[in-house]
């Protein structure tokens, strides 16, 4: 994603964006590759692998595509897929499934042709592909997306490969010495069941010191818990589990079992699948994008030309409770920060808007922090068996509550007949507090046969908490939040037909009887990042 009127370079692309595949940080350069059909905005039968680079993961240069197809293992497509840097020889390689010329799902290996060029232009495809098939117990088109590779103690490698066999979901794991000859494991790494395919899993070690650095794919010691990240395809969102790499069973043991209720954890509650994180050496932190697709009709696309775009890259690190991941845009989307205004202590009382004015709002970054009320005078939710998607849809940001809702109206016209609104309601549970937090695009825009689905998710909160903060990127199509420090994130895509460009405008507002303060607000017009083709660099 870039601030821009087309909210990311696949603007510069002019076609269909899917997933990121293999990020990688490699001689002062950051790798974006990406699924990519040149030919239309729609899916086709020829997709590839684009390829963008840059030095800052904010500009961007789009180079000729990676990986097309080229061979039997991989002439009916190329799929996903990750990259791994071999150490000692720093040698970027990248596994990828090709859709073979029986229309079976194959796992393939390319490397780059030029070890000296930093950026990677050119990619050539091993002799022994395909260097994985799918295994016995799995069908022939559910297997793949190969994961970042991992080394073990006993020096060999490491991957996992989403599955399916009937109605079981699985993670099928591979060993190999050479990273050329590969052994599967007989045993399922995950599994879950009646959900279908597994798609694109990543599996990842954080600190548990609460640290925001990351560590390296490989590492495993008592200072680290796993993460397995599942993209599962009937949900059509990403799911995570924190839990123990049992690496001399080669098992992942997650903290809990996946319920397909609200209850299970997600990177993003609204619109973000197949991601993928990566280990930015350079700065020792672990960077993660997701795909975000459109809301509006296949037709829309085709007349525009292009369709999905990439998140911002986020930071990702445990929490300090050790319950849940945190996200939040990485620093140098700060570059793009512009004009600035700041509000500092001013009260909402019951049916307040509070205009932010003195920005450009349709290209915005604002962060705000909100102080509460004594939480004691929430009104009761017991939200075991509650469905926070349905409240966020039944409990808009214009109905009253005790406290909240609260929150932005971003995209919003000046009389309030567009508006997309992220917002939190605080409730008392038993034995604790939870919040809710939403976001409405049911009146994000005029047009008809676009997805206006109300998003939501109820999270616990800290009993003593005083303050609670909000941090929307919002750009013209596409609103990522942040809420209570990056614990929970929401993504959605709008697409209004009156507030647009200057005629956007942005509030704080309050529909809770209790009144809130707005104690911190900071917001930031975004300039454009700096877009274009290889000897072509322009502002778009």
């Amino acid at each position: 994603m870039v601030f821009s009127s087309s909210p990311s370079f696949v603007n510069l692309i002019l076609a269909l964006m899917l997933h990121p595949n293999g990020p990688m940080y490699y001689k002062g350069v950051y790798h974006l590759f990406y699924q990519h059909n040149p030919e239309a905005a729609t899916f086709g039968d020829r997709i590839v692998w684009g390829h963008s680079v840059s030095y800052d993961l904010i500009n961007w240069i789009h180079l000729n595509n990676a990986i097309e197809p080229s061979g039997p293992y991989d002439n009916n497509s190329c799929w996903s897929g990750s990259a791994t840097i071999i150490p000692g020889k720093e040698q970027p390689v990248i596994l990828y499934t090709g859709i073979d010329d029986k229309k079976h799902q194959v796992q393939n290996l390319a490397m780059p042709r030029n070890l000296s060029d930093p950026f990677l232009r050119e990619w050539i495809k091993h002799p022994q592909n395909p260097v994985m098939s799918p295994p016995s117990g799995v069908e022939v088109n559910n297997f793949r997306d190969p994961s970042t590779a991992w080394q073990g103690k006993d020096g060999k490698w490491r991957v996992v490969i989403g599955a399916q066999n009937g109605d079981e979901g699985k993670t099928i794991l591979y060993q190999s010495e050479d990273f050329v000859n590969w052994k599967v494991d007989p045993n399922p790494f995950y599994a879950s069941d009646n959900t279908g395919v597994c798609e694109c899993p990543d599996f990842f070690p954080v600190n548990i010191s609460g640290s925001k650095n990351g560590v390296d794919t490989s590492v495993q010691n008592p200072s680290v818990r796993h993460v397995l990240k599942i993209s599962y395809l009937r949900k059509q969102h990403d799911y995570y589990f924190l839990g123990k790499y049992v690496s001399d069973q080669e098992n992942f043991i997650p903290d809990v079992r996946f319920t397909g209720t609200s209850s299970d954890l997600r990177y993003d509650y609204g619109k973000f699948y197949a991601s993928k994180s990566f280990f930015d050496y350079a700065k020792n932190r672990r960077i993660l994008w997701g795909w975000v697709n459109e809301s509006d009709s296949t037709q829309d696309d085709i007349e525009k030309g292009w369709a999905g775009l990439q998140s911002i890259p986020r930071q990702v690190w445990l929490d300090k409770s050790g319950k849940r991941l945190v996200q939040w845009p990485i620093e140098e989307v700060e570059k793009l920060r512009d004009k600035h205004i700041s509000i500092m202590g001013e009260k909402l009382v019951y049916g307040s808007n509070l205009e932010v004015s003195g920005i450009t709002a349709s290209q915005a970054d604002v962060e705000v922090l909100f102080e509460l009320p004594e939480l004691q005078s929430a009104e009761f939710l017991d939200p075991d068996g509650v469905d926070p998607q349905l409240l966020c849809s039944q409990e808009d940001a214009s109905r009253s509550g005790i406290i909240g809702p609260f929150g932005l109206l971003a995209l919003a016209s000046k009389d309030l007949k567009e508006h997309t609104a992220i917002f939190f309601k605080i409730y008392r549970a038993p034995n604790r507090y939870v919040g809710l937090m939403c976001n409405d695009q049911r009146r994000s825009s005029f047009r008809h046969d676009l997805d206006k689905t109300a998003y939501g998710t109820i999270f616990d909160i800290d009993p003593n908490l005083k303050n609670i903060s909000l941090r929307s990127l919002i750009d013209h199509s596409i609103i990522e939040s942040f809420g209570d420090e990056g614990r929970v994130c929401i993504t959605s895509r709008v697409y209004p037909s009156l507030a647009i460009d200057k005629d956007a405008h942005l509030y704080a507002f309050n529909n809770g009887s209790q009144s809130v303060v707005v104690s911190k607000l900071n917001a930031w017009s975004m300039k454009q990042a700096e877009i274009g083709r290889e000897g072509n660099i322009s502002y778009t």
